[in-house]
């Protein structure tokens, strides 16, 4: 085995042990991003220089008995939305040429406080105002969607071009790229984990989180980044939690929502089929089974839009009007039309939010997890636009991907994606289980269980 191919939980352990030093690992990991990049196209900038000087710290601080902890010398890929200072925050656009952020956001800053090792910048869709990621493929077949926004982010982690990653998500953006790569996305609570410098696209619905390649690792990263900040309005100082999720795949006791509408429709038999199966699973870990009914689903789509298309268009007002012609067409066109929008739409959309809001927390009462797929569909050709259903109806392809993700960022519970299989074309399908607000540890500890049952992990073949 590569040092590349570690998790972070290996690398960690092989870092403390002497078996593996920073330099190597990192070493590692940039020699694959050289293999890799020009297939996949995943990073916007490659930082070898900066990591290979924390590889150094690293490996003295650690010879002089000074470990920061399990995120010290490890590979890190950053989403270009995320500032470090003296580094171009491009958010993939032409609009940010030239850019340099100033300060470091909070995460960066905490995962360098940690030791990580940060070896690039990755590629979003422009401004993470998209659910494809255009300009990188996917780490199982570079024809196919890498998923968005997060998607170089996910595609680095499923190739080994960096250990870990973060990614942000507003309407599923860590966990759509992650299921259709086959890793693990974790999106917080809101607020859980401030977003202070961190290039937002909808303020009341953007998370940031973990992309990894197991859940555990997602649990030694999530706890690195949590933590009030008063710099951004919607940090919570959340209280003291173990995210750890223990070794066990005992699940007795968890009472484990299944969705008897809305997440099972118009759902890509495959999908279906491994899903069902990995919530089976569950129950055979001792979880009990309950059936849920999703609340107010007619609401969802005009919901997510409603708040999110205003506020990415409130945000982007000047520089739309001063350089329109510098963002791609798709994102310039919904940035347009967020303009059209009036304020009753939008508060129409804030009094759903705050309905469906406390219709999951009536919901979750009954149950600690629900189950169910994080997407509806595998990643497709990069050329196709819309997915014929097998009821007749078409739904363009983002619109497919975020139906399912929505949910989570409306109401701002914790939701991770996990891997539970690949369909016959050899492409990841992902089973999300989303929690109570602040019931990380739950979530983790389903999503671990499961793991270590035997599901299938490994890099992607991209070389």
């Amino acid at each position: 085995m590569q040092p590349y191919e570690l998790t972070v939980a290996e690398a960690a352990g092989a870092v403390r042990t002497r078996q593996v030093s920073p330099v190597e690992l990192v070493d590692s990991v940039l020699k694959r991003i050289e293999q890799i990049e020009p297939r996949l196209r995943a990073f916007t900038t490659v930082t070898a220089d900066r990591a290979r000087k924390a590889a150094r710290q690293a490996e003295a601080e650690i010879a002089g008995a000074m470990p920061r902890g399990p995120l010290h010398g490890i590979p890190a890929g950053l989403k270009d939305l995320i500032d470090v200072a003296g580094m171009a925050t491009t958010a993939s656009s032409r609009v940010r040429t030239g850019h340099r952020a100033e300060t470091d956001s909070t995460v960066a800053a905490r995962l360098a406080a940690a030791g990580a090792a940060f070896v690039g910048k990755t590629h979003t869709h422009e401004f993470a105002y998209g659910l494809t990621t255009p300009q990188t493929g996917n780490a199982w077949d570079p024809g196919r969607v890498a998923g968005g926004s997060s998607g170089g982010s996910a595609v680095a982690v499923a190739a080994g071009a960096a250990t870990f990653a973060l990614g942000t998500d507003t309407g599923g953006s860590i966990r759509v790229p992650a299921s259709l790569n086959g890793v693990v996305g974790l999106k917080p609570t809101y607020g859980l984990v401030p977003r202070y410098g961190v290039t937002s696209l909808a303020w009341s619905l953007d998370h940031v989180g973990p992309l990894t390649r197991t859940v555990e690792d997602a649990a030694l990263v999530l706890a690195a980044l949590v933590g009030h900040d008063p710099r951004d309005p919607a940090s919570v100082a959340a209280p003291a939690v173990d995210y750890r999720p223990g070794a066990g795949t005992d699940l007795t006791g968890l009472r484990v929502g299944v969705p008897g509408n809305y997440y099972f429709d118009r759902v890509d038999p495959e999908v279906e089929t491994f899903v069902r199966r990995a919530i089976g699973r569950l129950e055979e870990l001792g979880a009990r089974l309950v059936e849920v009914e999703i609340p107010m689903t007619r609401y969802i789509q005009a919901t997510q839009w409603g708040l999110m298309v205003p506020e990415a268009s409130a945000y982007h007002e000047r520089t739309l009007r001063a350089v329109p012609d510098l963002y791609a067409a798709d994102v310039r066109v919904l940035l347009e039309a967020g303009e059209l929008m009036t304020a009753g739409d939008y508060l129409r959309a804030q009094r759903a939010r705050t309905l469906m809001r406390q219709s999951w927390l009536e919901m979750l009462e009954a149950v600690d997890v629900i189950a169910a797929p994080t997407v509806p569909l595998t990643a497709v050709k990069a050329d196709q636009s819309a997915v014929t259903w097998g009821d007749g109806s078409v739904e363009s392809v983002s619109d497919a991907y975020v139906r399912l993700s929505a949910p989570a960022n409306i109401t701002g519970v914790p939701s991770l994606t996990v891997p539970v299989g690949r369909d016959s074309a050899g492409m990841p399908i992902g089973m999300q289980l989303m929690g109570k607000p602040f019931g990380e540890a739950t979530v983790l500890r389903a999503g671990h269980a499961y793991e270590l049952t035997g599901t299938a992990r490994g890099l992607a073949p991209a070389a």
